[in-house]
């Protein structure tokens, strides 16, 4: 099976507890950050979780 190289690996964080979603997103399709709203297991509430870099080694 050929490995996609399109797919990324991302990161979800909400700015204000820090809280984060682990995605995956096609580079191709979407090139601009993701920001989407899901629930904060810290606050019990819906927020917003923006993309952010991602440091792997």
């Amino acid at each position: 099976m050929a490995k996609n190289t399109k797919r990324q690996l991302t990161i979800l964080r909400n700015k204000a507890t820090g809280s984060r979603y682990y995605t995956v997103k096609n580079t191709l399709n979407t090139p601009d950050k993701l920001e989407f709203k899901k629930f904060d297991p810290k606050t019990r509430k819906v927020e917003t979780f923006v993309e952010v870099k991602a440091k792997f080694s």
